[in-house]
Formats: C-alpha cells, sequence, structure tokens
C-alpha cells in the first residue's frame, strides 16, 4: 500500500469517526433533555427506543443540511427498512392490498364463518401527517380485524410535506366512501355498521373527516357507525395546556415537535414553531371560546395534579395568525368545531394516556361530547405514554402495554 492510499483511509476513517462522535455527543443531549417519570411502562426501554429515534433524527438532519436527501426521506427509509417486520399472515384472516379510487388500502378479512354481513373498520395511522404507512401499522390491523371478526381497511393517504393539507385528508374521504359504497357489493359488510378511526394524527383526521361528512351529508352513503379515536391530536389553538405542561419532555412526542408536525402539514414553515408555542397566532376575538372549550378547569381534577401553570395571554400576531389559519379550522382542529358540528358526530371510543403531551385534547373533545349529550366510551391508560400502539408485535421493539390499548379497540369494536 502506498503512502497516499493509506493517507487516503485514515483520512476517510478520521472523518467516519469524528461523525460517529458528532452524532454520538447530539444524541446524549437529546437525552439528558428527556423525562421519562416512573409511571411510564417499561421506562427502560423507552429511553432505548427514544435514543434509537433521535438518532436517526440527528443524522437525517445531517444528510439534509449536506443536501443528500430531506430528513423525513432519511427516516421513512430507515424505519421500512430495519425497524418495521411484515410477519406471515395467521390463520383465520386474508389480507389484499388494493385501490380504491387511486387512493392505496390494505384489506383484513376474516375467513371465519358469518351468518350475515360484517362490521367494518377504516382506519388511518398515526406519523404526524409525514411518517408511518400501511405497514406500520399491520400488525395492529391484522389483530383488530382477528380476534374482533371485523373487515378492517387500513389506508395509506399522502404524506406531507410532499402533499400537505388537505390531500391527506382528501384521501381518507375518498377511501371511505369508496368503501363504502361498495362494502355490501364486494366485500359483504355491512355499510350501515362501519366505522372510522386511527391513532395520534390519524385519529385527527377521523374526526375531522366524520365533522366533514356531517357538515356535507354525502347523498346515498352511510355516515360511520362510530368514530375510535387513539390518543388524538385535536388542535393546535393551545400547546401550553396540563398535559403540554406536565410531559412537554416525555418521549416519544415532545411539546415542540407536535407544533412542527402541524407545520408540516399545514405549510412547511418551521419560523412559526415558537409562534405557534407561545400561542401569538390565535386572534383575540377567538379567545373567548376557545378559552370555553380548551380551560384546563374543564378536566378531571387528578389531571392537574402532577403540575400546572396559568401563563400570561400572549401578544396576538396577525402574521403568524394569517400563516396557519386553516389550522384553526375543524378540519385540523376538529376539537374547535363548533357545537352544531360535533352535535352531528357519531358515538365515540376514546382512548388516552396518561404521559402524553396530547393527553388533553381528548379528555377536553370528551368533554365537549358529553354536554352535547353524545354516545362517548373512554379509556384511560395511567402509564401510558404517546405512540405505544405502534410498538404492538414488533419484535424487540415491541412493548407488552401496547397489547392493552389494542384489545381496548378490539372490545370497543365487537359492540358496533
Amino acid at each position: 500500500m502506498d503512502i497516499g492510499t493509506a493517507i487516503l483511509i485514515i483520512g476517510f476513517a478520521a472523518l467516519v469517526a469524528s461523525f460517529l462522535l458528532l452524532v454520538i455527543g447530539l444524541v446524549y443531549s437529546e437525552l439528558m433533555n428527556s423525562d421519562i417519570p416512573r409511571g411510564v411502562a417499561n421506562g427502560g426501554k423507552l429511553h432505548m427506543v427514544h435514543g434509537l429515534f433521535v438518532g436517526l433524527a440527528i443524522v437525517g438532519r445531517i444528510l439534509h443540511r449536506l443536501g443528500i436527501c430531506h430528513q423525513v426521506i432519511f427516516i421513512r427509509w430507515f424505519v421500512a427498512s430495519f425497524l418495521i417486520r411484515l410477519n406471515p399472515v395467521p390463520a383465520g384472516l386474508r389480507v389484499k392490498d388494493l385501490k380504491f379510487s387511486e387512493v392505496p388500502v390494505r384489506l383484513y378479512e376474516p375467513t371465519t364463518m358469518c351468518g350475515g354481513l360484517r362490521r367494518g373498520l377504516v382506519y388511518f395511522h398515526g406519523g404526524g401527517w409525514v411518517l408511518g404507512n400501511i405497514d406500520s401499522v399491520d400488525e395492529v390491523c391484522r389483530h383488530i380485524a382477528k380476534e374482533s371478526e371485523t373487515t378492517v381497511v387500513s389506508v395509506g393517504y399522502r404524506l406531507a410535506p410532499e402533499h400537505r393539507y388537505p390531500a391527506p385528508l382528501d384521501d381518507c374521504e375518498t377511501a371511505l366512501c369508496h368503501f363504502l359504497s361498495v362494502a355490501e357489493a364486494e366485500f359483504s359488510v355491512d355499510a350501515n355498521r362501519v366505522a372510522v378511526g386511527g391513532d395520534s394524527t390519524g385519529a385527527n383526521m377521523a374526526a375531522a373527516l366524520c365533522q366533514r361528512l356531517a357538515r356535507t351529508e354525502v347523498a346515498r352513503l352511510p355516515f360511520p357507525c362510530a368514530q375510535v379515536l387513539i390518543y388524538p391530536t385535536l388542535q393546535m389553538a393551545d400547546f401550553n395546556l396540563p398535559s403540554y405542561q406536565q410531559n412537554h419532555a416525555v418521549p416519544i412526542l415532545f411539546r415542540g415537535r407536535v407544533a412542527f408536525y402541524f407545520l408540516q402539514y399545514l405549510n412547511g414553515d418551521m419560523s412559526l414553531c415558537q409562534d405557534l408555542l407561545e400561542g401569538i397566532h390565535v386572534p383575540t376575538e377567538l379567545k373567548p371560546s376557545y378559552k370555553e372549550w380548551l380551560s384546563p378547569s374543564n378536566l378531571p381534577p387528578e389531571f392537574l395534579e402532577r403540575g400546572y401553570g396559568e401563563l400570561p395571554t400572549a401578544e396576538y400576531d396577525g402574521e403568524a395568525y394569517h400563516a396557519i389559519k386553516a389550522g384553526l379550522e375543524h378540519e385540523v382542529s376538529p376539537l374547535l368545531a363548533e357545537d352544531a358540528v360535533i352535535q352531528k358526530t357519531p358515538p365515540t371510543f376514546l382512548l388516552t394516556c396518561e404521559y402524553d403531551v396530547v393527553r388533553d385534547d381528548g379528555i377536553l373533545y370528551r368533554k365537549r361530547l358529553l354536554d352535547l349529550k353524545k354516545e362517548v366510551t373512554w379509556r384511560h391508560v395511567v402509564h401510558g405514554f404517546h405512540g405505544m400502539i405502534n410498538f404492538f408485535n414488533q419484535g424487540w421493539l415491541t412493548f407488552s402495554s401496547a397489547a392493552h390499548v389494542v384489545d381496548s379497540v378490539v372490545d370497543y369494536v365487537r359492540t358496533l
């Protein structure tokens, strides 16, 4: 080996080592800023998983700044290649990849004998509108379909930043309406017993879609018989609710990331992130109604016990509002819809997690539904954290507590 080659090898090795040290240092710094309360299930494992995702985000950010690829594209590739596993289809279930009016879907059909038409569930995955896909909730949908003997349709809607609002919600509506129109003829499903549901931002779109359909009253198609909302993200008016303060640094969803995902969904302008967190994007004339709906006094007392501080009223910034005003509409923030719209929504299953920044979104939505005499089934996971359903039956990434969440959904769906 000549001297030139040796120098190149040493230089390359030093570059790689420097890169790894940089990543390790940044991951360590981020981990030190995280907070995993003692009450969280499998806290040590969550810390490890959080470190992995922080590392992915940091490497993606570096690649993005070097102009190699977008951070989101890198994370999607890594998760799909190394963290998601597709197991053989179990006995008693038939799985098909289809397209409903050009929207990719995966259909899960129980093969057990059924005396009549089956019930159905159209499911929208979470992932902040930028991550996740049909594969990421495959195990969840299989389990729901098989254990509740329900035909499940998982929707592969388009993602931001390539496709911003309203494209993902439009895809969900297209897939749902297509399924409702052919449910009985093609899949032996009773169109009057089809629910919609999802987790996190998927639950956001399930709630938003029910409200959209309630407003438009699509002719000739049945209305969803229920909405299944698993730790839903339901509003972008107030990022300082008690759950945001108490769980602001609890993995895997930090307070700042919620604002990041909303902005990715709307317009991609990350310079507005701090404005959202401070609340200066909310017009003065809207604050009274928002305060009525979002007041911490609407929460059960036990959800204030871990601490909460009333913050001074933020000074309104008109430029910030006009940049994100679509985000305060009901199709992005279903919790902020008028009573007349929420009144028309179907019976609701709500699941919230104690150690979750968006916990209070779900609890406050339950309060609004109950005030309007709507039927609500609520499950609260006292040791749960945001995103836990994604760790259901995922090999070494599995959290046993995720089974409790999925089985709660199964129990509810059986009642439809």
